[in-house]
């Protein structure tokens, strides 16, 4: 039985400007409360994909066949869920801050998150349009602090997260962060994991990735069975110019990882939150014919892959690179399902 229903408004990694996800618990209607993660798209990619299937938002279960604008669907929104503050995460939300209906909306987020979002809401870049007050009803935005703490936070009710801090590369001020979000149906204790921009834990200064796999690993897969996670760059890619992204080597790379967490508690081992350097392992403590398997049942959205807008190949970025992940992860085994997110994409499959 499904858990949570969830439509793609937008996936790209740039230049495609839209980067967006609506989820909302399976058994509800879409009129009844919708949750987004990320908010680089709004109201303009909401229209174009309820353009071409204007019966996207319609119920599932029920015989009637109603349709929505993309600002009556808008109107539903609760909360953002926002993974660091770089503007293909953030823009849709910033264009839109002054036209919202509906209920006031949380934008829940780490302090550094919202540190970098009240810059933009200055009155300077844009006029300040959130509030940290929760009384202050004049702001239809509100900051909402996520901690690091490994505990569960209701955002929604029913609805719960866990916030882990991963990696996104570096500028001249030092390590640039992001987060991975655990998004939790607190009734059925089922829940499917979300990945912001992920440096890979191989060429990191300080690997973070490691411990969100173990985290996930003994939930795997009868309480965590879909995982988002970006591959921004075809193979081929060299490290230096990934820019704290992803490409299908290193993703692999983190799946093995993933694998390799799955199999030792499975063993009996506790996974806990250690952080040790990837690069310091001289060697997988496991062999390859026990990571056969581990992953099955457990589903892979790619998600954020940049499109080369210089080719004039018909064949999209995402099909490439899911392609040359499926070809490397034929090889090591080890199960998981690996599937293209794409704009106007409807997702019930989240069990």
């Amino acid at each position: 039985m499904p858990t949570f229903d969830l439509v793609v408004v937008g996936a790209g990694g740039g230049p495609d400007e839209t980067n967006l996800y609506l989820f909302k618990p399976h058994d509800a209607e879409w009129h009844d409360g919708v949750l987004a993660l990320e908010a680089g798209s709004a109201q303009g990619a909401l229209a174009a994909i309820l353009h071409q299937d204007p019966l996207l938002f319609s119920s599932r279960n029920s015989p009637t066949q109603k349709t929505y604008t993309a600002p009556e669907i808008y109107s539903f929104l609760r909360c953002f869920l926002v993974t660091h503050a770089h503007l293909d995460h953030i823009s849709g939300l910033v264009m839109s801050a002054g036209s919202l209906k509906g209920p006031r909306k949380r934008i829940y987020a780490t302090k550094e998150t919202l540190n970098d979002l009240e810059n933009v809401f200055s009155d300077r870049i844009w006029p300040n349009l959130a509030s940290w007050n929760e009384d202050d009803e004049d702001y239809r935005l509100l900051y909402s602090q996520l901690n690091i703490d490994n505990r569960y936070r209701e955002i929604y009710p029913g609805i719960s997260v866990r916030t882990m801090p991963i990696n996104h590369g570096h500028n001249e001020k030092g390590p640039y962060g992001s987060a991975a979000f655990f998004i939790r149906h607190n009734m059925k204790n089922r829940e499917f994991l979300f990945f912001g921009d992920v440096e890979p834990d191989t060429i990191a200064a300080e690997p973070r990735t490691i411990n969100v796999w173990r985290a996930a690993a003994p939930k795997i897969p009868h309480n965590l069975s879909a995982i988002f996670i970006e591959c921004s760059w075809p193979s081929g890619r060299s490290d230096d110019t990934l820019y704290g992204h992803l490409n299908p080597p290193h993703l692999i790379d983190e799946l093995v990882v993933l694998a390799t967490e799955v199999v030792k508690f499975r063993k009996g081992e506790d996974p806990g939150v250690r952080i040790r350097s990837v690069k310091k392992q001289k060697k997988n403590p496991l062999t390859e014919e026990e990571l056969v398997g581990a992953l099955d049942r457990l589903r892979i959205y790619v998600t954020h892959c940049k499109d080369d807008l210089t080719d004039d190949s018909a064949q999209p970025m995402r099909n490439i690179i899911v392609a040359q992940i499926r070809d490397l992860l034929k090889k090591k085994k080890l199960g998981a399902e690996i599937l293209a997110v794409e704009q106007g994409m409807y997702i019930d499959r989240i069990t």
